[in-house]
């Protein structure tokens, strides 16, 4: 193990040295990596448990908080947020290593979780959201550049299944226990009761960060240790001007045009710079890899997030049963990702990948499909398990390409841009699919929770028709993932 850089004084992990080749028999939980698999899974386990828990709850939060015509807000504030701290991240994991931004990471995600449990008005939650949106970003990134470091590639397909699976569990008991603590408790407890599980799965992979995959790569003392600060600078443009074009779809007002063309002006040179060039045309290799990840993560997200208010205010299910229609999703998302870790598939990811992206395609354009009263509420639970599927093959595959994509000093950067298209992409839908449900009158939903007195059920319809659509142009986007010839990474 080499010794700190010399030239920056502040620096107190070790230098990371190359992961070594695995052994044919080794797996993700031998013993070389054991600690850091099961530390690293468990803080992505608890990120899961938040994710389906507090999509449960926040139909009862934004009616409570009298912040339905918001709702678009709580989930793209996350997400608005994120996009600096996955820039931030990539720069910070480069330069000095992971264990920072990871610890720093979880540390905002957990204050954001408090804020927003125990706001007394919209806006304050939504700002909870947002802090939660950083640590998110700075978390994310880190695990990517920490499994290019720590696994050979031979185990990447593997851990990276495993962060999936990971996901079976929280998606089955978490809407049910959302649910039920909503009810019987209150929504506030569904964020207060996260923040202190965070310490195990700390405690347990840090020091096996610090010593697989930790400092600047191979040592390298003459490497950069500042960050660049034209990348931070791009970071906060694209973070305000994607905030700035959140505002201008939620207030559906001719004043709006001046943010909303101001958030696309810092926008578009932002994502010009932080994405691989080609990225937009869709150019084969990674600039494909990139883009693909935010075609197949926005447009199911943005129509995942209305499901509950969907079947809520539209069925008139109970907040429980409402999360729980999405639960089987887990296990279908980790088979998926299960699938594409098999080596014999590797030479068919990517057709592995335009079948997942047809999946999420078809499984968004059935959904609105129960805003038909003979239709059974539970088709959109059996949907949304095929479209989990497809999304299980498509975005471990994306992650899996993008570290054979990626020089080791390029890991971060390269993971930022992929989870930056993630994030943007889902801000961008987020903010079209409020646009659309506000504009229809989708934003004045009824006190009564099993009550569908205002919302007309067209702003649903508006919302994920168009999901499905930009999800099947993702179908073509898979095609291009593998280069004709070999290049630079």
């Amino acid at each position: 193990m080499t010794a700190p850089n010399p030239r920056d004084t502040d620096v107190t992990e070790p230098a990371a040295t190359p992961s070594p080749a695995a052994a044919p028999d080794e797996t993700v939980l031998s013993g070389p990596y054991r600690a850091l698999s099961i530390g690293i899974v468990s803080v992505v386990l608890l990120i899961a448990f938040e994710a389906t828990a507090v999509g449960t709850a926040m139909p009862v939060a934004a009616r409570e908080l009298d912040g339905v015509p918001l709702y678009a807000f709580a989930f793209s504030g996350y997400f608005t947020t994120s996009l600096f701290g996955m820039v931030l991240s990539g720069q910070w994991s480069d330069r000095r290593g992971p264990l920072a931004p990871l610890t720093w990471g979880i540390a905002s995600f957990a204050a954001g979780l408090l804020l927003a449990g125990t706001a007394g008005a919209m806006w304050l939650f939504i700002l909870g959201r947002a802090v939660q949106g950083l640590g998110g970003g700075l978390v994310i990134v880190a695990l990517y550049v920490i499994v290019g470091r720590a696994y050979p590639e031979r185990l990447r397909p593997a851990i990276m299944a495993a962060f999936a699976a990971s996901w079976v569990v929280p998606s089955i008991v978490g809407p049910l226990a959302s649910g039920a603590v909503t009810e019987h408790i209150g929504w506030r407890w569904v964020f207060l009761g996260i923040p202190v599980l965070v310490v195990f799965p700390l405690a347990l992979a840090l020091p096996q960060i610090r010593r697989l995959a930790s400092g600047p790569v191979n040592g390298d003392a003459d490497g950069p240790a500042s960050f660049d600060g034209r990348r931070i600078r791009l970071a906060l443009a694209i973070s305000l001007g994607a905030g700035l074009l959140q505002y201008a779809a939620q207030d559906l007002r001719w004043t709006s045009l001046l943010p909303g063309a101001l958030g696309v002006a810092l926008l578009v040179p932002a994502v010009l710079g932080l994405l691989p060039r080609g990225t937009y045309r869709a150019a084969r290799g990674l600039p494909s890899v990139v883009l693909l990840r935010g075609v197949a993560a926005g447009s199911f997200i943005a129509a995942e997030s209305f499901v509950p208010l969907m079947l809520v205010t539209q069925r008139g299910l109970s907040p429980t049963l409402a999360g729980f229609s999405l639960a089987a999703g887990g296990g279908t998302w980790a088979l998926g990702s299960w699938v594409q870790s098999r080596p014999r598939l590797e030479p068919y990811r990517d057709r592995l990948m335009t079948l997942g992206m047809v999946l999420v395609a078809a499984a968004i354009a059935a959904a609105p499909s129960v805003l038909i009263e003979a239709v059974p509420a539970w088709t959109v639970a059996v949907a949304w398990a095929f479209g989990c599927f497809g999304m299980g093959l498509v975005i471990s595959s994306t992650s899996v390409l993008l570290l054979q994509l990626s020089a080791p000093e390029e890991a971060g950067t390269n993971s930022a841009a992929l989870q930056i298209s993630d994030g943007l992409s889902n801000v961008i839908l987020l903010a079209a699919g409020g646009a659309a449900f506000a504009a229809l009158g989708g934003g004045t939903v009824s006190h009564a929770a099993t009550e569908a007195t205002g919302s007309h059920p067209a702003a649903f319809a508006a919302v994920f028709l168009p999901m499905a659509a930009v999800a099947l142009a993702g179908a073509w986007v898979a095609t291009r993932v593998r280069r004709v010839r070999t290049e630079p990474a």
